[in-house]
């Protein structure tokens, strides 16, 4: 073999390779972006919704905020403390400042008696629709936020969300603690929801509710540059628990004391006891003079534009 056959030899070899490397990574890519979004529900963790914080008897701060922060990817858990009398519950020492600081949100305007729905659907349980029809009813929008397998599985009832006035947020592909995971994980977890929503409805996930409330001041910082408003919550109780349901009046009695102006309230759509007080607690909440806020409007508030 001449020294020409030999180049052309090794150029054939090298392209092949070349060409062997490029399907590898694009069949990889595409069995990853598969995987994410064939998850069923049995692969996401939903035992403990919220890790942190939310009685109405004093705890210790889950830390104390520094500007100084020698570690930005500590794992901190959002909590608050509830104060009676409808005043504004207390978050943790410098909290605020840190949210704040990354457009992120708890609470609107306190000087407004305006409260705010929010619900998390990590999963279906077959409440959706009814919450969907009071919030019609009542003339109210809310947030919901979803996750990977409730897009895939419930379209349907995503559509009816949008088509119906409501924001839907971003819960996450997978439900996993953000701060645990590397840049391009979390990445991953955010925008592979996002483009599958925009696919289907050509608008873009704008908040997002990190898993189990669970944040650093990095995946705050990382995920407000790729344009999110990280939204927690300043009331939310244990209603999660499916099989600890205790009938409306315990929904109505925990929320009913607990509204505050400026109020972003968390409920789990999987609880059937929120399901059936929904429309007692807007009635009632608006008999006590509040109203409720168009959740688009948080926005431009948690961006300083308002």
């Amino acid at each position: 073999m001449n020294r020409k056959q030999t180049v052309i030899l090794s150029g054939i070899l090298i392209l092949l390779l070349c060409t062997a490397i490029l399907v590898r990574k694009s069949f990889n890519e595409k069995e990853e972006l598969r995987t994410l979004f064939q998850l069923s529900f049995q692969d996401l963790d939903f035992s403990e919704e919220i890790t942190g914080g939310f009685e109405d008897s004093y705890f210790p701060a889950a830390y104390t905020y520094n500007a100084a922060e020698p570690n930005p990817r500590r794992l901190r858990s959002w909590g608050i403390v509830r104060v009676k009398n409808h005043k504004t519950p207390r978050a943790d020492p410098g909290a605020p400042e840190l949210l704040k600081k990354y457009n992120s949100i708890y609470l609107a305007d306190t000087e407004k008696p305006i409260i705010y729905l929010t619900f998390d659907e990590g999963y279906e349980n077959g409440y959706t629709d009814d919450i969907l029809d009071v919030l019609s009813g009542k003339k109210v929008n809310a947030v919901f936020f979803i996750t990977g397998p409730y897009l895939n599985h419930h379209e349907d009832l995503v559509r009816r969300m949008v088509e119906e006035g409501h924001a839907v947020g971003n819960h996450t592909v997978g439900h996993l603690s953000l701060p645990t995971l590397t840049d391009e994980k979390v990445e991953k977890e955010v925008a592979d929801l996002d483009l599958l929503f925009y696919e289907k409805f050509k608008k873009h996930m704008v908040f997002l509710r990190p898993p189990k409330g669970e944040y650093s001041e990095h995946s705050l910082e990382l995920t407000s540059k790729m344009g999110y408003i990280n939204m927690f919550w300043s009331f939310a109780y244990d209603d999660w628990y499916t099989n600890r349901q205790k009938g409306w009046e315990h929904a109505y009695n925990m929320v009913m004391p607990n509204l505050h102006n400026g109020a972003i309230l968390l409920l789990h759509a999987v609880s059937a006891d929120n399901a059936n007080a929904l429309e007692r607690i807007i009635d009632d909440a608006r008999k006590m003079g509040y109203e409720f806020g168009n959740v688009f409007d948080l926005e431009a508030y948690a961006r300083g534009e308002s």
